[in-house]
């Protein structure tokens, strides 16, 4: 242990380390945070949370969730597969598969377990099955911006989970340049061999950019590769963008009907955590057959499902998307206006979703930003080693006017502040 301990001794010398903030209580987007490193406690204003929508304080949701627990316990104490499936998680998967358009859809913990289990399933298959050979490499592409949950299933795509040596056709990786379709055009004429099963892999909306992948063009250029697969992983785009928060689909004015027309098979990665007011995810495919896989998985079979009140309040948020379809056009109002602010005291905001990431001068240190700004009772995420240095707000549908005006004023004060003069003595 002892190369951990000087590599952090070191990394906390360099200020690299984050602010650690512990929520005592939540009322809207009025929180109650205790900085850990001191105990001061501090009511402040947020623009960090996910919750895109504010369901995590809607009443039928918490109801939904109290419910669940009365009926079911607080765990299904099982996996899915076992014991542990309950009638929740079907219609959980029901209701994702009708707002999605596509009818078949299998429950995760978490967005990291779909997509490794996605991994198992397409790449390695699921156990050895008499008479059948699988002798077909893989070839995935990936944005060079995707999610972690993606980067870390892709690396050890090239083996089934739980199996150190494993006897499937090899599993190759590319990356292309971010949202760059001449070069993901190109590098996939270059590594695409005839009989390789293709898999491209995006996210929908960029969690740090905040910007969108362009789909018609990957389905374009997908069509020359006929049964290629594209998964879009929408955790920052259902109940964000699009007409009635469907996504990135509609969002295009399209449905996974148009992939499937043109010969390319359409999977929707979709996630809890900001919309849905809980946490989990789920992977939905108009082919039938990829769900018994995904479901025997290891990441499925060696886990505990999705407990109730998880479930319960995912599905009623999905739920209220569609009966309240006012929330989604609150939400995008919001984006529009908050960008608009910023713009106009220049800020530089890139992308063009509810992730609004503002690009500072060099000579300003985000984390620095961010800690005046809590002066001023406003909280957001600096963003300093994991992109480029950039202070990260998240809009919700439960911010007002006044709030983001609120917002942009603290800005414009820490800002001045950064670049007042020192007078010397």
């Amino acid at each position: 242990m002892q190369v951990v301990k000087e590599y952090v001794q070191r990394w906390y010398q360099s200020g690299l380390d984050p602010d650690e903030y512990i929520c005592h209580r939540k009322h809207g987007n009025v929180v109650e945070i205790e900085e850990a490193e001191t105990g001061k406690r501090r009511v402040v204003l947020t623009f960090c949370t996910n919750d895109v929508l504010g369901l995590s304080q809607e009443e039928s949701v918490k109801q939904a969730a109290i419910d669940s627990i009365l009926q079911y316990g607080t765990s299904n104490s099982s996996t899915s597969v076992l014991s542990g499936r309950i009638d929740l998680h079907r219609q959980l998967e029901d209701e994702i598969s009708r707002f999605k358009h596509l009818p078949h859809t299998q429950l995760f913990l978490n967005a990291w377990m779909a997509m490794q289990a996605l991994m198992d399933a397409f790449c390695h298959l699921a156990i050895p099955v008499p008479g059948f050979q699988h002798t077909r490499e893989t070839l995935i592409m990936t944005d060079v911006l995707n999610h972690g949950c993606i980067v870390s299933a892709l690396t050890n795509a090239g083996t089934r989970s739980g199996k150190l040596f494993g006897h499937s056709p090899r599993v190759r990786v590319k990356a292309y340049r971010h949202c760059d379709m001449e070069d993901f055009a190109r590098k996939l004429k270059r590594y695409a061999k005839p009989n390789d099963r293709i898999m491209v892999v995006s996210d929908a909306v960029f969690s740090m950019d905040g910007d969108l992948a362009p789909l018609p063009d990957m389905i374009e250029i997908l069509s020359n590769y006929p049964d290629s697969v594209l998964l879009m992983d929408e955790a920052h785009a259902t109940g964000a963008i699009g007409a009635t928060g469907r996504g990135i689909y509609e969002y295009y004015g399209l449905t996974p009907q148009h992939a499937i027309d043109r010969g390319i098979a359409p999977l929707i990665m979709t996630t809890f955590s900001k919309f849905g007011a809980s946490v989990g995810a789920a992977i939905s495919s108009h082919v039938a057959e990829l769900k018994p896989l995904l479901n025997v998985s290891p990441t499925s079979i060696g886990t505990c499902s999705l407990a109730p009140p998880l479930a319960a309040a995912a599905l009623q948020s999905i739920r209220l998307v569609q009966q309240k379809p006012e929330i989604i056009t609150r939400l995008q109002e919001n984006t529009r206006y908050l960008r608009s602010r910023l713009a106009a005291h220049d800020f530089t905001a890139i992308g063009e979703t509810n992730v609004v990431p503002v690009i500072l001068p060099s000579e300003l240190n985000p984390k620095t930003f961010a800690r005046e700004l809590l002066d001023y009772g406003i909280w957001v995420s600096p963003i300093w080693f994991i992109a480029k240095p950039r202070i990260r707000i998240t809009v919700n549908a439960l911010h007002t006017y006044e709030e983001m005006d609120r917002l942009v004023a603290a800005m414009v004060k820490a800002r001045e502040l950064s670049y007042k003069p020192t007078i010397s003595a």
